[in-house]
């Protein structure tokens, strides 16, 4: 992406766990993030990556902008290290599928905190927020990563790379 010039195109935004995985999608215009859908998270086989690379694929989605959690001080965690795997494994498998979708690592600090209070101050009851919180966090995560695509003009984020060549920073 170049200067003033906007790539329409439905984007999708990512928030990894280790129980659930939240996905948010974007118009063509990439004026409105929306929750979508929470998976099941699903390490072992996997089925999780499957289908949100189904979704891509349905979508014809050109980016997927999945959070990457530091610590407070931007340090790295495990849970850091897992969104960054979960990345590689996303990319390879939109690259098998034959999605021309980019993937791009986003920094989410504080996105569920967030989430949780968007939630609560919408009324909805506490124990209701574990079926939405993670599709919640992904439209932020998405959100932030359009608002900032469109002020810098410039794709935003970390490209996640197919094979072991190391990843772009474009933040």
């Amino acid at each position: 992406m170049a200067g003033d010039d906007f790539r329409r195109g439905v984007r999708l935004g990512v928030d990894v766990g280790l129980v659930r995985v939240g996905v948010a999608v974007c118009d063509p215009d990439g004026m409105l993030a929306t929750p979508l859908r929470t998976l099941k998270r699903d390490a072992k086989k996997n089925h999780d990556l499957r289908l949100l690379a189904d979704l891509a694929v349905e979508r014809e989605a050109i980016q997927v902008y999945v959070g990457l959690p530091r610590s407070l001080g931007g340090g790295e965690t495990a849970s850091t290290r897992m969104a960054r795997d979960y990345a590689q494994s996303l990319a390879e498998r939109l690259r098998s599928a034959g999605s021309g979708a980019t993937v791009w690592l986003v920094d989410e600090r504080l996105t569920t905190v967030s989430a949780h209070r968007s939630l609560r101050e919408a009324g909805l009851d506490g124990r209701k927020h574990r079926q939405v919180v993670d599709q919640v966090a992904a439209a932020d995560i998405l959100q932030h990563a359009l608002n900032m695509q469109k002020s810098l003009k410039r794709d935003v984020g970390v490209a996640v790379e197919c094979d072991s060549r190391p990843a772009t920073d474009q933040t």
